[in-house]
């Protein structure tokens, strides 16, 4: 018989579930072919698809023709795709070997081995971490023993910034702590940062001695590739530490290849160096070495200069969708005009819990409970219905 005083497995607190993950079961179990998911955060085009890149399909064949072996690489992965990624992740700091960057396992994979060194460097670290954010930052930075310092980020009442409240928080973190900072497009406000914004913070960074770690998931999405990287190069510029998580899951469109990079600086060349074998040592012991093929696929269109372009030509095109969608959605009415202001696939509507409840109800339209929602997780045809729904939710 079971000594139920023993730990055991049988003896595990039960899960708290991941709401986003209950939202997609629950719309997945909706019968009614109309229903709209503005749950899920891919890029969807306007047929409501999930597009694999024109540049990206190009790559795969090469691979196909020229690819001789699926032997491991190595705790780096690709480490080509790590360097070419530097020019766009790192801009105007691409050359300097203080810095130094490792493929992941998604920017989950980066953001897990950033917290982990970090951690590892100092116990004590606290993670200041703005609200709302991304429901997967807290559990990550707990994860590994951190303790998370939470500050209001966003007023969803106003629609704005809360920068003093952000500033304040800053401010008070101590020598060491980490502020963990959206490099772009807000997950889930799409409220950023403006360019006057990002020079305050990075002048409490630098004077309160914080490590930013930057979260780099959509860069390319907001205002363009080298727009959306200033805030993180303005970082890199004075700060003699500093992290990024990268993910290219979304700029290049390849979710389920899960592919992005961990890119670490510090004061020294050698310092740096020692601080990426800890990094390794820690991704061995989780995944050993990433998984080869959308790395490689990046790398490719990377290395091809007619890849490249097309490659750029379509992420303007995903981010004039985004805007242009932004854009009827804040002319339908002036509570949400707003929207028009903010950047990347997130945006978080005027609604309460009933509401919300109220359109999946009613109108077979899914979004998180708190109102975030996908600005392109619809077709162009579905988009009118989903606005006249929410300006009905609205006005009650």
């Amino acid at each position: 018989m079971l000594d139920m005083l023993t730990p055991s497995l049988a003896t595990l607190p039960p899960v708290e579930s991941d709401s986003l993950l209950a939202l997609i079961a629950l719309c997945n179990a909706d019968p009614r072919p109309e229903k709209i998911d503005v749950g899920v955060g891919v890029y969807r085009d306007g047929a409501g698809t999930t597009p694999i890149l024109r540049a990206v399909k190009a790559a795969e064949k090469l691979l196909w023709e020229r690819q001789e072996s699926k032997g491991y690489l190595g705790g780096r992965g690709d480490v080509e795709f790590a360097k070419l990624l530097r020019p766009i992740v790192l801009g105007r700091h691409a050359d300097d070997e203080r810095i130094d960057g490792v493929q992941t396992p998604g920017g989950c994979g980066a953001l897990r081995l950033a917290f982990q060194v970090l951690k590892l460097a100092n116990p004590y670290a606290r993670v200041l971490m703005g609200t709302p954010t991304w429901p997967n930052h807290p559990p990550m930075a707990e994860g590994t023993g951190l303790e998370v310092v939470r500050y209001p980020f966003y007023d969803a009442e106003r629609r704005v910034i809360r920068f003093d409240a952000m500033l304040d928080a800053l401010q008070a973190g101590r020598p060491g702590d980490v502020a963990l900072l959206h490099g772009c497009c807000h997950n889930p406000t799409g409220a950023d940062l403006d360019p006057q914004q990002w020079q305050a913070v990075t002048r409490v960074v630098v004077e309160r001695g914080l490590i930013p770690l930057v979260d780099l998931a959509y860069q390319g999405l907001g205002r363009g590739l080298d727009e959306d990287g200033e805030g993180a190069w303005g970082l890199l510029d004075v700060c003699d530490e500093v992290l990024i998580a990268q993910s290219c899951d979304k700029n290049f469109g390849v979710y389920r290849d899960r592919v992005g990079a961990l890119f670490v600086k510090t004061s020294a060349k050698d310092s740096t160096a020692n601080a990426m074998a800890h990094v390794l040592q820690m991704a061995r012991e989780m995944w050993s070495m990433p998984p080869d093929h959308g790395g490689a696929v990046v790398r490719t269109v990377l290395q091809d200069e007619a890849l490249t372009a097309d490659w750029k030509v379509e992420l303007d095109a995903m981010r004039a969708r985004l805007n242009g969608v932004r854009a009827q959605i804040a002319r339908a009415d002036p509570r949400l005009a707003y929207i028009a202001g903010q950047y990347g696939m997130f945006s978080m509507l005027p609604l309460n819990f009933d509401q919300v409840k109220s359109l999946r109800t009613k109108s077979a339209i899914y979004m998180a409970d708190s109102g975030r929602f996908n600005v392109v997780g619809m077709s162009d045809e579905a988009l009118p219905r989903f606005i006249a729904a929410v300006v009905e939710a609205m006005d009650g």
